[in-house]
């Protein structure tokens, strides 16, 4: 991720759920016939903020969906969260996944599609209304919606990079 503001987060101190988002069976042909193995993609979060994605593949069910765990604790990021929800609108898109996503009123609910619903709850966002365009491909929704939260910015964050007071953020 290029994004500079991405906020790495250690898994020793947090408390995570996991969410499988997709299983699928690939088979790999060889001369000797077909082997057959999965692939499960995986979301983790504290639904305090702190989300991450994971892919893992092996012979059995549970040993993938163990391994992409494994492997989305180690992508970590931290998301603002402003009272359940986004702190404002954001287009995003990875691969041929497109996926677009507003702030909602408390009380609105999670208004967003399989994959992007799995990355929104592992997160805590609560209150969100989300559309994805393009590929419905879980692997490219989920890696967008991570990375459209990860471009996200709170007030705090920009008066901080600003230099200035909060107070100055919102003033014309």
């Amino acid at each position: 991720m290029a994004n500079s503001n991405v906020k790495r987060v250690k898994t020793s101190e947090l408390e995570l759920k996991d969410r499988l988002v997709a299983i699928r069976r690939v088979t790999k042909v060889t001369k000797g016939g077909r082997h057959f193995s999965f692939a499960a993609i995986v979301v983790v979060g504290d639904e305090n903020g702190v989300v991450g994605y994971g892919l893992g593949k092996a012979n059995e069910v549970t040993t993938a969906i163990s391994k992409g765990v494994e492997d989305a604790k180690k992508n970590l990021v931290k998301v603002p969260v402003l009272n359940g929800t986004i702190p404002h609108e954001q287009e995003s898109k990875f691969g041929g996944a497109r996926v677009f996503m507003k702030p909602a009123a408390p009380g609105t609910g999670v208004k967003a599609g399989g994959a992007m619903r799995a990355v929104f709850e592992s997160v805590g966002i609560r209150n969100v209304l989300a559309k994805s365009k393009g590929s419905s491909n879980p692997h490219n929704l989920v890696k967008a919606t991570v990375a459209a939260l990860t471009e996200m910015r709170d007030a705090y964050t920009v008066a901080g990079l600003r230099g200035i007071p909060m107070s100055k953020v919102f003033k014309g």
